[in-house]
């Protein structure tokens, strides 16, 4: 037994030997680690203060909503502000429809915003394919200019915007048919059309198309299919992420529009829902009920968010890794 334990000794004797020459050659190679352990602590600590940032607004809209402007006002300065305590009850939400058309302004909404993508869907993913996969003389000035279109703010071009809408026709369904009128103000229509072509997502959709490999176009050229076949039954069906990625980035604009349908829609029946906002701070102004209403109009944008958000982030990341 006594040998074994001096053989033991020394061989951890010899280890810790070993150990402290290794600390002694290589010093700065602990310090990378522990710079490392450092920059991804301080990076942990970051992004739970954003989401924090983030959350806790949504947290006091929503649990404010159930509350009376008593109970809001009360808890403001503390954490049950951010916590569903106190009397809860839906008297906010019966007061909104009760106060406003609010049933009328979300339905309208969802509307615009369901045409705006669906239509901006087909109509950018087209053009992408079109400057992307087609050989023709003066795509690369056509990309840039579509480009160069970002720089321009909307607010640049709306007042200009709303002549030109104020006098080209529009079509409108009636009890025997459809009716042509001058003027697209208070309709459907001036809601939708100037917001169709996007350049964000011509270049998104153009980007993602120009990763997959051409052989695949001349293959199916071969086999006699059209450009539309390609575009349709190939390229589609390999871009769900894309597809995904651009009906968010579009969708979140288009629900949340408020300049314009302030400039061109005068009619009550036919104001979005982020307009209707405004019929809240009329008058006396009942905080719960602009919790409630702020929570309707916001819901929609977190499910379609959350029922998409895979197939958002792994668009996102294939693009930074080609980028």
């Amino acid at each position: 037994m006594p040998t074994e334990t001096t053989g033991f000794t020394a061989t951890s004797a010899a280890s810790l030997v070993d150990a402290l020459e290794t600390v002694e050659r290589n010093p700065r190679r602990l310090g990378r680690a522990a710079v490392r352990k450092r920059s991804k602590a301080l990076t942990y600590l970051g992004l739970v203060i954003a989401s924090c940032v983030a959350v806790f607004p949504l947290l006091f809209m929503v649990f404010s909503s159930f509350k009376d402007d008593q109970q809001i006002f009360a808890d403001l300065g503390s954490l049950k502000a951010f916590l569903p305590t106190g009397h809860l009850s839906l008297n906010n939400y019966s007061g909104v429809f009760e106060r406003v058309p609010a049933a009328r302004f979300i339905t309208n909404s969802l509307v615009v915003t369901v045409a705006i993508v669906v239509l901006g869907l087909i109509v950018n993913s087209m053009i992408g394919f079109a400057i992307s996969r087609m050989r023709w003389k003066g795509k690369s000035i056509v990309l840039s200019l579509v480009l160069a279109t970002l720089m321009v703010p909307f607010e640049t071009i709306a007042v200009p915007l709303v002549y030109w809408v104020a006098k080209l026709p529009s079509v409108q369904w009636v009890v025997d048919g459809f009716l042509v009128k001058q003027g697209m103000l208070n309709t459907y229509q001036v809601q939708i059309l100037p917001f169709i072509a996007n350049a964000l997502s011509i270049f998104l959709f153009a980007q993602h198309f120009g990763d997959i490999p051409k052989e695949i176009d001349e293959a199916a050229r071969v086999d006699g299919a059209s450009w539309w076949t390609i575009y349709s039954r190939i390229v589609v069906p390999l871009s769900g992420p894309t597809f995904a990625t651009v009906a968010i980035i579009t969708m979140l604009p288009a629900w949340n529009s408020y300049l314009w349908p302030l400039m061109v829609i005068q009619e009550e029946s036919m104001r979005p829902a982020s307009v209707g906002m405004q019929y809240f701070f009329q008058l006396n102004p009942v905080w719960g009920q602009i919790m409630a209403y702020g929570t309707l109009i916001t819901l929609p944008v977190l499910i379609i968010f959350v029922l998409f958000q895979r197939s958002f982030v792994a668009s996102l990341a294939g693009t930074a890794v080609k980028g």
